[in-house]
Formats: C-alpha cells, structure tokens, sequence
C-alpha cells in the first residue's frame, strides 16, 4: 500500500507539472503576440495616411514574381532596388514619387503590392490587419520576385524597407538574396536580426519612434560594430517621427527637407553597394 500511495502522489505531481508547463507556454504565446500586436497598434504606426492613388508615379503597373508592382526606370538596367512599402501600400504617391527619383539614378526600380489589394486604411483594425499580413510571408513573397528580376538579367539588387517592410528587407539580408539594403523608421526588426545579415546595411532612424527608438537603434550600431565582415550605417534623424520617410505632407517644407535627406542616404547607399 505504501508503495500504490508513494506511485500515486508522483504521478499527481507529474500531472501537475505537466498542466504548468502547458499553462506557462500558453502565456508565453499569449504575451508575444498581443506585444507583436501592441507594436504595430499605436498612434505612431498609422499617422499621416497617405491619400492612395492607383495613377500616381511617372512608371506603370505590371506583374513580377506573381504579384502586381509599381515599376520605374530602365528596364534593361543591370542592378535593381525594391522598395518595400510601410502597411499602406505600393499606391502612395511619396512612396512611387521616391522610386522614380531612384530610377532617375539608373536603377530599375519595383514597389510591390505585397498586400495583394488590400492595404491598411485607417479604419481598419490593425491587429486583425497584421495578421493577415505578416511580414514572414511578405518575405516569402519576395524570393519569387528576385528569382525573376534575376532571370531577366539583373546582377545586383538592393532593398530598402520602410516600417512594415523593413522586416521583409532584414530577412532578405539574413538569406543572402540581396547586395546591400536600407531599414528606414523599421518595425518588428530586433537585434537578433541585426546580428545575422549578410549584406552592407543602413538603418535611418527617427528620434521620436515608439517602435525602434533611438536606444534600440544604438543597440543596432553595437552589433554592427562586432561584424567587420559587414559594412553597417546606422542615422538618428533629430527632431522626425517615425515615418517621415514617407508620409510627409509635400506642402510643408521641413519635412519634405528631413525626407529628401533620407533618401540621398538611400540612393548613396545602393551607389556604393548595388553595382
């Protein structure tokens, strides 16, 4: 009989153990993804929403890799940049209005629509929205389209990521499918993924940024510092919020200013290291 009781009290304790185990992974899921969420929830991801515009641009509207794109520039150019849009899309015209100033640089330049028509409005609920637009599978969305600008002749191509899509252009570094990329106000992008690209990287940050603030940044600079196998910029723009990249108003001359200084950045760094 001792020997029964002493079998069962074990077997109550394994049980127990095995139910706090379950209930603790639970919560761990549970937090990561309401922060996962809370990142992209705040005002600061959502503000100045660009007026989407289907005509806007001086290039056109065609398909690559499966999905469609704004394209701009030679298209017999040898070396290409893509530009990976925040939540809003591949139809705001600053975004487009930028790829046609790269383009004026010689590169042939593709923005796409990653979010197959359905881009974040501000009515949307931006949790819900996240989910359906993860940016694991706008990295998987990438792959075909650099499979075919490849197949089209192109040697070197670079990646610049704005909010959302920073994500995307880290991961592509990490891969080793592009030559060098650019993170501008990034999201989701965390020192881990810092510690593993590949490619020469730059990373333009906002002194006012809930989602990589100037601490995170300076974190960023660190890891760059240990990998001399990896040229690494990193910027704190003072005085800019994140997004003002990109969602400037054009009627409001410091902040076009602040913007067009990020993307000399930019284009300075595909110079260099798409080629």
């Amino acid at each position: 009989m001792i020997e029964i009781r002493e079998s069962f009290q074990i077997s109550t304790r394994l049980i127990s153990i095995h139910h706090s185990i379950r209930l603790a992974v639970s919560v761990t899921l549970s937090f990561t993804l309401l922060d996962c969420e809370k990142e992209m929830s705040g005002p600061q991801c959502c503000e100045n929403p660009p007026t989407l515009s289907s005509s806007s641009g001086a290039g056109c509207v065609t398909e690559i890799g499966g999905l469609k794109a704004y394209v701009s520039g030679p298209s017999d150019s040898k070396l290409a940049i893509l530009l990976i849009s925040d939540v809003y899309g591949y139809e705001a015209p600053n975004l487009r209005n930028l790829a046609d100033k790269v383009a004026g640089a010689g590169f042939y330049v593709v923005v796409p629509d990653f979010f197959y028509g359905d881009p974040f409005l501000p009515e949307t609920n931006i949790p819900v929205w996240i989910k359906a637009h993860g940016t694991d599978k706008g990295f998987e969305d990438a792959k075909p389209i650099i499979a075919e600008l490849r197949s089209k002749g192109i040697n070197a191509i670079g990646a610049a990521g704005f909010c959302w899509g920073a994500k995307v252009a880290v991961e592509l570094s990490k891969a080793g499918h592009i030559q060098a990329a650019v993170l501008l106000h990034p999201s989701f992008v965390t020192v881990d993924d810092i510690k593993e690209v590949k490619a020469p990287i730059a990373i333009l940050g906002a002194e006012i940024d809930q989602y990589s603030p100037p601490k995170l940044l300076k974190q960023f600079e660190e890891v760059l510092s240990t990998k001399p196998e990896v040229n690494g910029y990193v910027k704190i723009f003072p005085g800019v919020d994140h997004g003002w990249s990109v969602r400037y108003k054009v009627e409001d001359e410091e902040a076009v200013k602040q913007a067009n200084e990020a993307h000399q950045n930019m284009m300075d760094w595909f110079t260099q290291y798409v080629k």
